[in-house]
């Protein structure tokens, strides 16, 4: 196989397996379901989304160790059996431990291991606008929540939230394999063997401040992605119209985490964060100065937007900075800021919504990072 069909196998394996993990942030479409069905909470339904999360991020950061040793054909099949049985133990469970066992703990590391997995093969394959194409890569897990999240809400209503969860187990453990079949045939290389290794080492100061700038996006956006529809509803939405802004408001995400890639190919990376954080600070701005169910689903979707430009921006700028042999341990340990971000903020938006019965202060906070995050990404360096 030639080096540009290399390079589309990656792109497509990537597709196949990252769109049905994405679905992860269409968990606010399970919350009140699951919330009924076990007698939880929404603070509790937001520690499973930031488990998930955490054990996502642990999947990332052993990746590289794993794929140096591993063949990726291996680890797709491997973690599309370790997830797809965690989504089957949530659909059967009958607690909220089992819940959160199932989910938040076996879900995620497969999910986190082939992100990287998968990344790293398309950089090892693809040479011209690699900010494009890792801000397509990143794109896949809103992309999947967009197509996932009107599905559930119909399967929810159809046949209810077990078989909903049981049939995205075996979505994932389809996908993997197929993920496998088109790595295996493409025989992608993880590594570059005639450049120098670089496997680990001192980050320095460019990836901390990279990480400052992603970590505060990641607040806002993943408190919505993580509770969209909960959001919408509280805001006086009907369920349906909540499904609809969420799918609207995923895919928003996706299409900017391709435009964050596309953008720094072509503009400075401190110019495209700053701009990225300000469309946050509108969208957190839109809803404390008119909070209706429309101009939430809007707002959300500018405070989804200036995320998914800053997710696409941390993708192509590790392509800038540093070796395509680095890619993957950058990478992974890049995304433990998003995992500080998953737990804080989210969790946070939800123990408050539990106490108040409103989103306002989590809205006020979201608006403060947004400057912070403005602040921080004017002095990220040139490529």
């Amino acid at each position: 196989m030639s080096p540009g069909h290399r390079g589309e196998a990656a792109l497509l394996a990537a597709t196949v397996v990252n769109l049905p993990f994405g679905t992860l942030y269409a968990f606010s479409v399970f919350l009140k379901p699951m919330e009924a069905l076990l007698g939880a909470t929404r603070a509790e339904m937001g520690f499973v989304f930031g488990l998930a999360t955490v054990t996502l991020t642990v999947g990332m950061n052993f990746a590289p160790q794993l794929y140096r040793r591993l063949s990726p054909v291996t680890l797709a099949l491997a973690c599309g059996l370790t997830s797809g049985l965690g989504l089957m133990l949530a659909a059967s469970a009958s607690g909220f431990a089992q819940f959160a066992l199932g989910y938040g703990v076996l879900f995620g590391p497969g999910a986190g291991v082939l992100f990287i997995v998968a990344q790293q093969a398309v950089n090892q394959t693809v040479v011209q606008r690699r900010g494009l194409a890792n801000g397509y890569v990143v794109s896949l897990y809103p992309l999947g929540a967009m197509f996932g999240a009107p599905v559930f809400g119909w399967s929810i209503v159809a046949f209810g939230v077990r078989p909903t969860l049981a049939g995205l187990g075996a979505v994932v453990l389809v996908a993997c394999a197929s993920a496998a079949a088109l790595l295996r045939a493409a025989r992608i290389d993880m590594q570059d063997t005639s450049a120098p290794q670089a496997a680990g080492g001192r980050l320095g100061r460019t990836f901390y401040l990279l990480a400052a700038v992603f970590f505060l996006a990641a607040s806002a956006g993943l408190t919505v992605l993580s509770q969209a529809a909960a959001i919408v509803q509280a805001y006086g939405g009907a369920a349906a119209f909540a499904v609809g802004a969420t799918t609207f408001i995923t895919g928003a995400v996706g299409a900017a985490r391709i435009g964050g890639g596309w953008l720094v190919d072509h503009f400075a990376a401190a110019r495209v964060g700053v701009g990225a954080h300000a469309c946050s600070l509108a969208g957190a701005m839109l809803l404390l100065l008119k909070p209706t169910p429309v101009s939430a689903a809007f707002a959300l979707g500018l405070i989804g937007i200036g995320y998914g430009i800053v997710s696409g921006l941390a993708a192509g700028t590790i392509a800038q900075y540093w070796h395509k042999n680095q890619f993957g341990y950058v990478a992974g340990r890049l995304y433990i800021a998003w995992c500080a971000a998953a737990i804080g903020l989210p969790v946070l938006a939800g123990a408050l919504f539990d106490r108040t019965g409103s989103y306002a202060s989590t809205v006020w906070v979201a608006a403060g990072i947004s400057v912070l995050g403005m602040l921080v990404a004017g002095r990220l360096p040139a490529r």
